[in-house]
């Protein structure tokens, strides 16, 4: 499934959410050309504020090993730092810093799913790390720190 991107869109207005199959009632961002290519990857926040992260793994995501690709799990990985942090941005953000570790290989058709949590908010840097799973088969673990960007340093599109 590929979804829609629209780069004219402004920062707030880019969330779609899917209205039918697996991941119907879950939302993906359509801002990002090269996450919506490589995904589609979805999130989720429940009732109690968590959010859920999660893709299904397709062919384009494997690599000549039949596994998934190292580059997809950062991929998703760094989706999922945006995700986790949504609540605290509110706005636009960059990704400053990312750290990870390979853990185990997934195959196709399986549901990848990430724990994750905000360890720090600061001013303009706010500090995450998480888990990406496969049922309780932990498979890459990572921590990243996003920077608030405000509107002046935005680049004018």
């Amino acid at each position: 499934m590929n979804v829609p991107v629209d780069a004219t869109i402004p920062f707030h207005a880019d969330a779609y959410t899917a209205t039918e199959g697996e991941f119907a009632g879950w939302t993906t961002w359509k801002r990002d050309s090269f996450e919506s290519v490589s995904g589609p990857f979805w999130h989720k926040v429940e009732a109690d504020g968590r959010v859920n992260c999660a893709f299904r793994v397709e062919a384009k995501h494997l690599n000549g090993m039949r596994n998934v690709h190292g580059g997809c799990y950062m991929t998703f990985a760094d989706y999922c730092l945006f995700a986790l942090a949504s609540r605290e941005l509110r706005g636009p953000g960059i990704t400053v810093s990312f750290a990870c570790e390979f853990l185990d290989a997934a195959k196709l058709g399986e549901l990848i799913e990430c724990d994750g949590e905000m360890t720090r908010i600061g001013g303009s840097l706010i500090f995450l790390r998480g888990m990406l799973r496969s049922g309780e088969r932990r498979l890459f673990s990572f921590s990243g720190t996003i920077k608030r960007v405000k509107k002046k340093d935005r680049p004018a599109v």
